[in-house]
């Protein structure tokens, strides 16, 4: 595999610092300005540059496990995500976030197994990091990991990490100027289609279709 990447940076390295040479020089110059932030899942299966056909520098992307975001929490505890998202919005001053959800997410799958006590796994980090989204578990009166839907959890967990976004002071207070916009995207990778949240319905409907 190893291989395989360095032919790959082979490959980056024709396009991007080849006849064009002056694209990373210029990005190398004037720093980074990137548009969006996309909080995405660390999943291999969804890349948000490749998502999207994004170029370097225009995406500013922040992953992790289930693409959640924690509630605002200013403390000397580590807090990457929160870092993440302060720099981009901040400093580099980006104006729209998408959180973005994809299809057959492991990490809500094991959320889902951790509710109902299905979870057997002995794993120091991720049961931890997966009770971000607990709070949605509450909404589904089910009693069993047999009976509930991942698809909707999925998407209720995008809905929960929007609600997390809007406890920082300095984004909320951006939001209600109208100077930064926050989307719910979740990705149907089973069949090729992009949906979206809208706040107004509360339900996600296709943004691209399959």
């Amino acid at each position: 595999m190893v291989k395989s990447l360095i032919a790959g940076f082979t490959d980056f390295k024709k396009d991007f610092f080849g006849n064009d040479k002056s694209f990373y020089e210029n990005l190398a110059k004037r720093g980074q300005k990137p548009k969006t932030i996309i909080i995405s899942c660390s999943d291999s299966r969804v890349d948000p540059a490749i998502l999207f056909g994004a170029r370097p520098g225009d995406l500013f992307v922040v992953r992790n496990v289930a693409n959640l975001v924690p509630p605002y929490q200013p403390d000397e505890n580590y807090h990457g995500i929160s870092a993440a998202i302060e720099f981009g919005v901040r400093d580099l001053g980006v104006r729209e976030i998408v959180v973005l959800g994809h299809a057959f997410c492991g990490g809500i799958k094991a959320l889902c197994s951790h509710t109902f006590g299905d979870d057997k796994s002995d794993r120091e980090f991720i049961t931890s990091w997966i009770k971000i989204a607990m709070p949605i578990m509450n909404k589904f009166n089910i009693k069993s990991s047999e009976e509930y839907d991942v698809h909707q959890v999925e998407k209720d967990s995008i809905v929960n990490s929007m609600k997390n976004l809007r406890t920082f002071p300095w984004l909320r207070s951006l939001e209600v100027s109208n100077e930064l916009i926050i989307h719910g995207w979740w990705f149907d990778m089973e069949h090729g289609a992009l949906w979206a949240y809208n706040e107004d319905s509360n339900t996600f409907s296709k943004l691209v279709d399959n």
